[in-house]
């Protein structure tokens, strides 16, 4: 099983923030891949489908990104699985906009959403995809500037970024992550 999660704010008033990016990855995959989000359980709205041969999981969590790690615990206890088959997909204040950045483990980097998923997964072995966003450079204006969309000189990197997210993500479900890593982490 291949488990997509990707990290935001459900509403439409974080639609298109900064925040959420990894949201905007699982709603691309689910057009791409015929996989609607037309469920919801587990506090999380999903897709879930056979694609090339392989059970596969669109999920967006829908507790709010301080909290991302209850639904993701949730959904695997339900559904079975385990941290390794999943891959979860983030902001990252510190890469900058339009740049992606695969890792195979980790720690949350000060992202509270990861933060949640490492401490209700109780481990940091499961794959990640970070999309920068850039810094707003002071410490203080973090909060908003995360719930802010893109400025306009912006938005052409940042779909692009989700754009080759969803490519690794799509990579991923044929290929070892090690692979994908080594294509898109160039």
């Amino acid at each position: 099983m291949k488990v997509i999660v990707g990290l935001g704010n459900p509403g439409f008033r974080y639609e298109k923030t900064r925040h959420n990016v990894g949201f905007m990855v699982v709603d691309r995959l689910s057009k791409d891949l015929s996989l609607p989000l037309k469920k919801k359980k587990c506090q999380a709205k999903f897709g879930i489908g056979e694609v090339n041969g392989e059970k596969t999981v669109l999920l967006k969590p829908l507790t709010y990104m301080n909290a991302s790690g209850e639904a993701v615990r949730a959904f695997l206890d339900y559904f079975g699985g385990s941290p390794e088959e999943i891959v979860v997909i983030y902001d990252d204040l510190d890469l900058p906009p339009g740049k992606i950045r695969l890792r195979p483990h980790g720690g949350a980097g000060g992202h509270n959403g990861m933060k949640s998923v490492i401490s209700h997964l109780g481990t940091k072995q499961f794959k990640r995809i970070r999309i920068g966003i850039g810094h707003p450079g002071e410490r203080t204006m973090v909060m908003d500037y995360v719930l802010k969309p893109f400025p306009k000189a912006e938005r052409e990197a940042a779909a692009d970024a989700v754009e080759r997210a969803a490519q690794a993500c799509r990579q991923w479900i044929d290929e070892p992550f090690e692979r994908v890593m080594n294509t898109f982490n160039r």
